[in-house]
């Protein structure tokens, strides 16, 4: 929330990280994050029916994150895994 900006801001500033702020109400403007909160909404949190412990559930998601990246081919990279679509963009770049 708001009450957290500004310690956020100095932290990012002292760590190098470049921040840029959407304005509030905007989802259109940061599609790929909001699409990417949507697919770990269905795909992951509404499905989860394990342990509520933070040990647990950090595994589960590691788990499943690890599937959706390496083993699980999307559509919009022409049915190739984010990890198939990464290499091939590095390999193409060097």
């Amino acid at each position: 929330g708001s009450e957290w900006m500004a310690g956020f801001e100095v932290a990012c500033q002292a760590a190098g990280i470049a921040l840029w702020v959407l304005p509030p109400r905007k989802p259109q403007w940061n599609g790929c994050v909001e699409r990417a909160n949507r697919t770990g909404r269905e795909e992951f949190w509404e499905c989860y029916a394990g342990e509520l412990d933070v040990p647990t559930i950090t595994g589960a998601l590691r788990a499943w994150e690890n599937e959706y990246n390496t083993v699980r081919p999307h559509h919009a990279l022409a049915m190739r895994t984010p990890a198939e679509f990464l290499a091939d963009h590095l390999s193409a770049m060097s």
